[in-house]
């Protein structure tokens, strides 16, 4: 009775994680660029009481295991990239990319983070900037006199210029992808970090070697769909209270094993 309960309480930790990543994925549900995450488990140990393939008294062969797992235990939560929707919100400093890559953003310790998020701003010196100030990487300044910036789909960034007709090409965006995006290591304020397991950013120019093209005036939105939020959540839910009654039905049973007349 007592490895019931034992097994019992792994599965009430693992839905109550589950009810956790949940809650994070609802509560950025709004969050620009946000991917969804979801937890991946394993069994754990088994004991084994007799193995398939045993020979028995009268010379026969056991067909099957007789064992017992030991429960389950959380393993990964693994980040979803796949593209959210996009919002049209024709700001021309905000950018979504429709595809693969990220953002590259400069840290204040001289680092590079990768971001989805697109909604850029314009520093008092000219410079793009995320809300947190930091800058876009490679920097772009945007110049005094400017009456108007566009960015192509390639990344082009140009200006119109007082007292000029035609657009100047004042910088090239670059956007970063990896091999293995789901073992970057997610820091906040929709922000990535490079890791081993992320492999080396593989830098380009939009629409070129894989990498998605930019699309202005738009901000790509959370992959989070909250319907699918909420069938897990209810899942989980239930998974937790059978968890539940499994500690309440083994209570029971040593309770009358305890009870029993001599």
């Amino acid at each position: 009775m007592l490895k019931a309960m034992r097994t019992a309480v792994s599965g009430m930790s693992a839905q109550q994680l589950s009810i956790d990543n949940i809650a994070n994925n609802l509560s950025n549900v709004n969050t620009t660029g946000f991917k969804r995450t979801r937890v991946e488990f394993q069994d754990v140990l088994y004991q084994n009481y007799r193995q398939a393939g045993t020979a028995t008294a009268v010379g026969a062969t056991v067909p099957v295991n007789l064992d017992v797992g030991y429960g389950t235990r959380p393993v990964a939560t693994v980040r979803e990239f796949s593209v959210g929707d996009f919002q049209n919100t024709g700001n021309a400093m905000d950018m979504a990319i429709s595809g693969d890559g990220f953002f590259q953003i400069q840290m204040p310790d001289g680092t590079v983070s990768y971001t989805r998020d697109g909604a850029f701003k314009i520093s008092a010196d000219g410079q793009i900037v995320n809300a947190d100030g930091f800058f876009l990487y490679p920097e772009v300044t945007i110049p005094e006199d400017a009456t108007s910036m566009s960015v192509s789909i390639d990344g082009d960034v140009s200006v119109l210029l007082v007292g000029n007709d035609e657009p100047q090409s004042i910088g090239q965006l670059e956007l970063a992808r990896f091999i293995n995006p789901a073992g970057l290591s997610a820091v906040g304020r929709n922000l990535y970090n490079q890791t081993s397991a992320s492999g080396s950013p593989i830098l380009g120019t939009p629409t070129q070697d894989g990498l998605g093209r930019i699309d202005q005036g738009y901000l790509e939105i959370s992959n989070v769909k909250v319907v699918d939020e909420m069938v897990n959540m209810i899942t989980a839910q239930r998974a937790y209270e059978l968890n539940s009654k499994v500690i309440q039905t083994s209570e029971d049973m040593l309770q009358i094993s305890n009870n029993l007349k001599r």
